[in-house]
């Protein structure tokens, strides 16, 4: 998780591209929420969001952070 990739490069200054997962009924259940396999309708969801990430990821390398946080999020 971001523990590892933090202790791995000494450092939290590193780009971060977030795909929600819903939120789970307690806080208690977060990591199976998160961890839990995805059903088939989640699964097509995911998948939409994955593409759309990709798209973020190559828009953060063309035209900068700020450019593409505004784009995206211009969609949410």
């Amino acid at each position: 998780g971001l523990r590892s990739i933090k202790a791995h490069l000494h450092s939290d200054a590193f780009v971060r591209v977030r795909i929600g997962v819903g939120k789970p009924v307690t806080k208690e259940e977060g990591a199976d929420h998160v961890l839990r396999r995805p059903s088939k309708r989640d699964r097509l969801e995911l998948d939409v969001s994955v593409n759309e990430a990709a798209d973020a990821v190559e828009l953060i390398v063309s035209e900068g952070i700020d450019a593409a946080m505004n784009r995206v999020n211009a969609r949410a």
